[in-house]
C-alpha cells in the first residue's frame, strides 16, 4: 500500500466516524430546535444557528487533533491552510432552512480534497439514519450497501433535483425549470443541495443542477456521484477559486448531456 493509499484510508475512516458524531450532535439540536437562536446572513432566507457553528467546531477539532497538517474549509468559520496536500471541506448542516423549520431534509456533509480533487465524500442524513460514503477508487455506499447507477434512467423517466438561491436571478431559475419540463422532465427541490447530490449517487434522482453553489455544499456529493458511476461538471477547487461559488451539475451518465444543455442555455 502506497503512502497516499494509507493516508486516504485513514482519512476515510476518520470522515465516517466524525460524520456519525457530528450527525448525532446536529440531531440533538434539531430535536430541541425551538430553543435555538436563529440569525440571518445574506438575506432572510439564508439562516444560521448555534447548531451550525457548534457542529462545525466539533468537526474542526476532531480533524485538527488527528491530522493537524490538513487544511480545513467550512461554511461557518475562516479557512485553515494545510501542509499535507489534503483539505477538508465541510458543511456542518446543509439545509439549515429545513432544519430550523422542522423538516428532515438536511445533512452533515464532509469532503476531503487532494490536489483540488474530491477524494472522500461522506454525507450523513441523521433524520433518516443514512450515511452515504465514498472514497476515490473505493466506490460509493449507503449504509454499507454499494451504490451503482442504473443506465436506463433519464430525465424523462426519473426526477431531477434543481437548486436555487439569491445568487441566481429568479428569471434564470424559471428558465431552467421551464426548459426541463419542456424536455419531458420533472423536478424537486428539498432545500439541501448536498443531500440531493447524495440522492443522485443513490439513484433516487437522475441528476442535480444548481447555477451557483459553494465547495462545502457539493464536494462530498461530487465524490459520491463519481464513485457511483456518474458524471459531474468540473468545479475549480484550488486557491481563491475554491472559496467562490460555481455552477454544480452531477448526474447519471444517461442524463448528463440533457442537463448540460440546460446549463448552457
Amino acid at each position: 500500500m502506497s503512502m497516499h493509499e494509507a493516508g486516504l484510508d485513514r482519512r476515510f475512516a476518520l470522515a465516517k466516524s466524525i460524520a456519525e458524531e457530528a450527525g448525532a450532535l446536529a440531531l440533538d439540536y434539531f430535536n430541541k430546535r425551538d430553543t435555538l437562536v436563529i440569525e440571518t446572513k445574506r438575506d432572510p432566507q439564508d439562516v444560521v444557528s448555534i447548531a451550525d457553528r457548534n457542529v462545525e467546531t466539533l468537526i474542526r477539532e476532531r480533524v485538527a487533533a488527528e491530522l493537524p497538517e490538513d487544511g480545513f474549509l467550512g461554511e461557518e468559520f475562516s479557512p485553515v491552510e494545510g501542509a499535507s496536500g489534503y483539505t477538508w471541506v465541510v458543511d456542518p448542516i446543509d439545509g439549515t432552512a429545513p432544519f430550523v423549520n422542522g423538516m428532515s431534509t438536511w445533512c452533515v456533509s464532509i469532503a476531503v480534497l487532494h490536489g483540488g480533487v474530491p477524494v472522500i465524500g461522506v454525507i450523513h442524513a441523521p433524520c433518516d439514519g443514512e450515511v452515504y460514503a465514498s472514497a476515490a477508487g473505493k466506490g460509493a455506499s449507503l449504509n454499507g450497501r454499494k451504490l451503482s447507477l442504473d443506465p436506463s434512467r433519464t430525465i424523462q423517466n426519473a426526477i431531477t433535483g434543481i437548486g436555487c438561491n439569491t445568487h441566481v436571478e429568479p428569471e434564470r431559475v424559471g428558465q431552467i425549470i421551464a426548459t426541463l419540463l419542456g424536455m419531458g422532465g420533472n423536478f424537486i427541490r428539498n432545500g439541501s443541495g448536498a443531500l440531493m447530490l447524495a440522492y443522485v449517487a443513490a439513484g433516487r434522482l437522475v441528476g442535480y443542477y444548481e447555477p451557483h453553489m459553494h465547495a462545502w455544499d457539493c464536494m462530498a456529493g461530487y465524490c459520491l456521484v463519481k464513485e457511483a458511476g456518474g458524471d459531474h461538471l468540473s468545479f475549480p477547487a484550488e486557491g481563491e477559486a475554491l472559496l467562490k461559488g460555481h455552477p454544480v451539475l452531477a448526474s447519471n451518465p444517461t442524463a448528463y448531456a440533457d442537463l448540460l444543455a440546460i446549463h448552457g442555455r
